[in-house]
């Protein structure tokens, strides 16, 4: 390899790790942005599902004791296939009401929680259309700028070291290929 190749090498990768650095820290820094879009879907549809809920939970009061489980059972129990159909829907909405507010009880934390909430828990479905309208956006407070130089960092440590991987490997693998000039032969002494 020349001098001429290797300070070509050099000024290409000081290009490309200046322009992993800032796209990792921007990509990083919109995170929270769709976390927090993310947060709002699933209030809205727990929102949603707490108002579906509110007439049966007043013929529930009014009829069952209040227990809505009670009046989900008297569906259930029904020989009236829409009757026992009505009751399975109810079933799924009060379902759905628990996981919503697990879901929010799991985002109720810091912004590192938030996001590893969403990794191991995140819902396809919620995922999918917060994505399909997400809206990029950079936070300005200390957390989300932190978050973002930190992830930008890391994901800019990686590629230095993938690099650094890759131009061993080709200078190895360019070394193993030269010619090696022959070695003199030595005579055997005679003694």
């Amino acid at each position: 390899m020349t001098r001429a190749h290797n300070r070509r090498m050099a000024i290409l990768r000081g290009i490309l790790d200046r322009i992993v650095l800032v796209v990792a820290i921007l990509v990083a820094g919109c995170a929270p942005s769709f976390v927090a879009q993310y947060r709002q879907r699933v209030s809205g549809r727990l929102d949603q599902v707490i108002a579906d809920l509110q007439p049966f939970q007043q013929i529930a009061d009014r009829l069952h004791g209040g227990s809505l489980q009670n009046l989900i059972q008297h569906h259930l129990a029904s020989s009236d296939a829409t009757f026992h159909a009505e009751g399975a829907a109810i079933q799924t909405m009060v379902n759905a009401e628990v996981s919503l507010r697990a879901m929010i009880r799991g985002l109720d934390a810091d912004l590192v929680h938030q996001i590893g909430y969403l990794v191991a828990n995140q819902d396809p479905v919620i995922t999918r259309a917060t994505w399909e309208i997400f809206q990029p956006g950079f936070a300005l407070n200390t957390e989300s700028l932190i978050f973002a130089v930190g992830c930008g960092v890391l994901i800019w440590l990686l590629f230095l070291g993938i690099w650094a991987g890759v131009a061993w490997l080709w200078r190895a693998a360019v070394a193993s290929a030269e010619p090696r000039p022959p070695q003199p032969r030595r005579m055997p002494t005679i003694r």
